[in-house]
């Protein structure tokens, strides 16, 4: 049961909120009927609301959410769950309940606070939650401030009550960043910047003489920040400066390498007369690291898109922590002001950054390097207004969606339902498929199986959860089809029409539930970072693959709330 519980809030702190609360609903059935696993699974509703599209199905998670709090709190006794049913109750317009609910709480955190030395977050946090309940200002001010100086880089527990005061305030048309002068969660950064000039680089850039002065810069820059998470890949020069600064801040960093370690030091890491200075360095600071991702076993010789599709991956990944803390997201660099050596580099990364909206801090590389007494790099520049390209291929290549899909239930159809599938199941899908035309790259199918190739991850997510309506809403049995007829959806973001990535979503595809749409990592994060509106991933958790491809990170695709669905 332990295992299980445990299992329901991972799933629930991680986004799979559907996953977890149908876990916990089974729990309950078992009558395992804890404060723990009501609370959380009042949780889970609460987490339902706030996502739903539709105002009656919010009220009717929230009032779910009230109930199963209001009955942990009947069972056990215990504050936590009284505050978080005063709290649903008040959601749900039982504004003289939620009072007389944060009253009791009130009176109970504070005998608890008298007989205890000791951490106290929960039950200061549970006394600015009761005052804002009952609209008691000044005491919200006084229970929180003591809160935050407990709960210091207790950074689930503060995301966790803050997520109820703004819920509160929200409901009482108050400021909802009133809480965040209390309960204040650091940003997250995603970096990127020029790497030490190689020995044989013909203009200077960033010479090995001003590394120790770029490293002060970033720093300076990271004191003004103060962020607590990054992510950045790992070369030598910027992002090795980067990574020290913040692992040494005692921050959680995450690595991202475009390609497989070994190929990537010999390429970016180990290059000059330091490179085994850097390679130490490097290799100190993937120990150090929360984690370290791989973004494509083997690297892509043509062009620079191995590098934009970890960059796009880095941003998709942070601003899926900053989307989770509900903080800030701001990209850092070293630059130094001029076009790049190519498509990958600190110059395009950069110019993403503002095509999507951001206002990145840019540590000056050329600054910094004329301050020094060295002549800034001047790359020229072609008509087009960018530098000339190292390398010339007549082979295109670029960043795209895959999506595999096949028939539950294709190997039991009769000889005569075959030729209603081919008509009708297929057929339908084919209609579908003209609606996407300008962005479907490629298409095949055979057998039950589907393939398709998007120009973009936002149609990739659309058509897949427009298939999987269209197949849940027919009525098989008007086409002499089985009704339990459907279809199993797993989507990749993918660099190429072949190679390793395709394989990754061939092995997705049988291990994902029939009538859902399953995503990797790196299509979420790519979805993310490019702003996708139209749907959501949900982290499902740490997947087995089939045929032992092994365990990866999975996502759901669902439909996003509508635009202005709040509670």
């Amino acid at each position: 049961m332990r295992l299980r519980q445990l299992q329901g809030l991972a799933l629930a702190r991680s986004g799979a909120t559907e996953r977890a609360n149908a876990i916990l609903e089974d729990l309950r059935r078992q009558a395992q009927t804890s404060e723990e696993t009501l609370g959380m699974l009042g949780r889970t509703y609460k987490d339902l609301a706030m996502t739903a599209a539709d105002t009656n199905k919010r009220q009717e998670y929230l009032k779910r959410a009230a109930e199963t709090y209001g009955e942990a709190y009947r069972t056990s006794g215990g504050y936590w769950s009284a505050i978080n049913a005063a709290t649903m109750n008040l959601l749900i317009g039982s504004e003289e309940r939620a009072c007389k609910l944060a009253r009791r709480v009130r009176e109970q955190c504070l005998k608890e606070i008298a007989d205890r030395t000791g951490d106290s977050y929960w039950e200061l946090a549970a006394l600015g939650e009761a005052a804002l309940i009952c609209r008691d200002w000044s005491q919200a001010e006084e229970w929180y401030a003591r809160a935050a100086e407990q709960g210091k880089n207790r950074f689930g527990d503060l995301h966790s009550s803050r997520r109820n005061a703004r819920l509160i305030l929200r409901y009482w048309n108050q400021s909802e960043n009133w809480i965040d002068q209390y309960l204040h969660l650091p940003s997250v950064v995603v970096f990127a910047g020029h790497m030490i000039d190689r020995p044989d680089r013909g203009e200077p850039r960033f010479p090995r003489d001003i590394e120790g002065a770029v490293a002060q810069e970033i720093r300076r820059k990271i004191d003004i920040l103060k962020p607590t998470f990054a992510f950045s890949s790992a070369a030598c020069g910027s992002d090795i400066l980067f990574l020290e600064a913040m692992l040494d801040r005692g921050a959680e960093v995450s690595i991202v390498l475009p390609y497989n370690e070994d190929e990537f030091v010999r390429s970016s890491v180990a290059i000059g007369s330091h490179a085994k200075k850097w390679r130490e360095r490097f290799d100190h600071v993937l120990a150090r690291a929360a984690r370290v991702v791989t973004a494509s076993n083997q690297r892509l010789e043509i062009g620079g898109v191995s590098y934009e599709f970890c960059n796009q991956l880095l941003l998709g990944m942070a601003a899926i922590r900053a989307c989770q803390l509900e903080t800030n997201l701001v990209p850092l660099a070293v630059w130094n002001g001029q076009p790049g050596d190519g498509p990958g580099g600190a110059a395009s990364v950069v110019a993403m950054w503002r095509s999507l909206g951001y206002d990145p801090e840019i540590v000056d590389l050329a600054k910094i390097a004329e301050l020094a007494g060295r002549a800034p790099s001047r790359p020229k520049i072609n008509a087009a207004g960018a530098a000339p390209s190292t390398k010339a291929s007549a082979f295109g290549s670029r960043i795209v969606a895959i999506l595999f899909a096949d028939a539950v239930g294709f190997s039991k159809l009769s000889e005569r339902e075959v030729s209603h599938f081919v008509q009708d199941f297929l057929g339908a899908i084919a209609q579908l498929s003209d609606k996407f035309a300008g962005s479907i790259m490629a298409k095949n199918t055979w057998g039950d199986g589907l393939f398709f190739v998007f120009s973009s991850v936002e149609h990739a997510g659309s058509f897949a959860l427009d298939l999987t309506e269209l197949i849940a809403d027919t009525d098989w049995t008007w086409h002499s089809l089985p009704a339990e007829l459907n279809l199993r959806d797993p989507i990749t973001g993918e660099r190429s029409y072949g190679g390793t990535h395709v394989s990754r979503a061939a092995r997705m595809e049988p291990i994902t539930p029939w009538g859902q749409v399953y995503a990797s990592e790196a299509f979420a994060a790519l979805a993310a970072a490019q702003g996708v509106t139209d749907f959501a991933c949900d982290y499902v958790g740490q997947t087995p693959m089939a045929k032992g491809y092994g365990t990866l990170p999975t996502y759901h695709v669902r439909r996003a709330a509508s635009v202005g669905a709040r509670l």
